[in-house]
């Protein structure tokens, strides 16, 4: 008796979810964004969004909730009802990184949300002061064995993209580089075009610039492929850096017990967006590339990139706040 019971409630459960999948969207949808607006994630949101709206014929709502690395928007996004209308346009630090860096990450990224799908991946550039004498990675790399914690990094602060991609620079070629963190992107630019600093990782957009005038020289992408928007530069690992890879990306995820049936409706319709040209032309000239997958493949690659960062975080000493 309690069996049947069991198979009967399930069998409603599924009922319901495909009910709600039929008739959703019946209202706006909102993109809750971890940042303020302006950045490369809220950019990304504001193109998807429009389109998404489109197609359903239901406004999506960016809102931005920035503050705590992301854990303020990923916990609203945690603990909203599940049923496809409070979305997290997730980034790897709010979904992967946050885990080793906090101490009281007020969410778990794999028990709390349902994955929908990967947006899209956007490459970092390793540039050096043109006053190196280097041109390549493998030039780089052995002047820093040469002169081991001579050569310094800056970052926009402890724990960014920056620098984590340059820990991973130094847990993989086996080298000690200095790190300086800086408050923001500018500043850890503007030193290292002046030459107080020996090298930084930056995005593709606030780095082009500095390359084009002269100020900057880049050696290398970091992602698992190149990037269509600087094709000349190698990855990390063309470059001679075996095994490595540090994009930024930017995910969407819906609360965890959102039916099935919506997480594989708005994946589908996300992905068959970011498949189009337009995107992929718009996406380019934020120095991103368009991915667009399953909602298993994204659990994936988040489990993933939550073990590879905490490995990195642990090897380089950062301490969780």
């Amino acid at each position: 008796m309690r069996i049947t019971l069991s198979i009967l409630a399930a069998a409603l459960a599924a009922a319901t979810g495909t009910v709600m999948a039929q008739v959703y969207p019946v209202k706006p949808i909102r993109f809750i964004v971890p940042s303020t607006p302006g950045g490369s994630v809220d950019t990304l949101a504001r193109t998807v969004g429009p389109r998404l709206a489109d197609k359903w014929g239901q406004q999506v709502i960016v809102d931005n909730r920035s503050g705590a690395g992301g854990a303020i928007a990923g916990e609203l996004v945690a603990k909203s009802p599940p049923d496809g209308y409070t979305l997290l346009v997730g980034t790897v630090a709010s979904l992967a990184t946050n885990v080793s860096l906090q101490k009281k990450l007020p969410y778990d990224p794999m028990k709390d949300f349902a994955p929908v799908t990967l947006i899209a991946t956007q490459n970092l550039m390793l540039l050096v002061h043109p006053s190196l004498p280097v041109k390549s990675v493998k030039e780089l790399t052995a002047l820093a064995k040469k002169k081991p914690g001579s050569l310094s990094f800056s970052s926009a602060g402890n724990g960014t993209g920056g620098h984590l991609s340059g820990e991973l620079y130094k847990m993989l070629a086996g080298i000690d580089l200095l790190h300086v963190p800086y408050k923001g992107v500018a500043p850890a630019m503007i030193d290292v075009v002046s030459g107080q600093v020996t090298m930084t990782f930056a995005s593709i957009l606030s780095g082009s610039q500095q390359v084009k005038t002269g100020r900057l020289r880049a050696l290398a992408v970091t992602g698992a492929r190149r990037s269509p928007a600087v094709a000349e530069l190698p990855t990390m690992m063309e470059a001679g850096v075996a095994g490595y890879e540090s994009a930024t990306w930017y995910g969407i995820v819906a609360p965890a017990g959102t039916p099935a049936d919506i997480v594989n409706r708005l994946s589908s319709e996300i992905v068959a967006i970011l498949k189009g040209p337009e995107m992929n032309d718009r996406l380019s000239k934020e120095g991103a590339d368009p991915v667009g997958n399953t909602p298993a493949e994204f659990a994936r690659h988040i489990q993933s990139e939550i073990e590879k960062w905490r490995r990195v975080i642990r090897a380089a000493g950062i301490q969780p706040s």
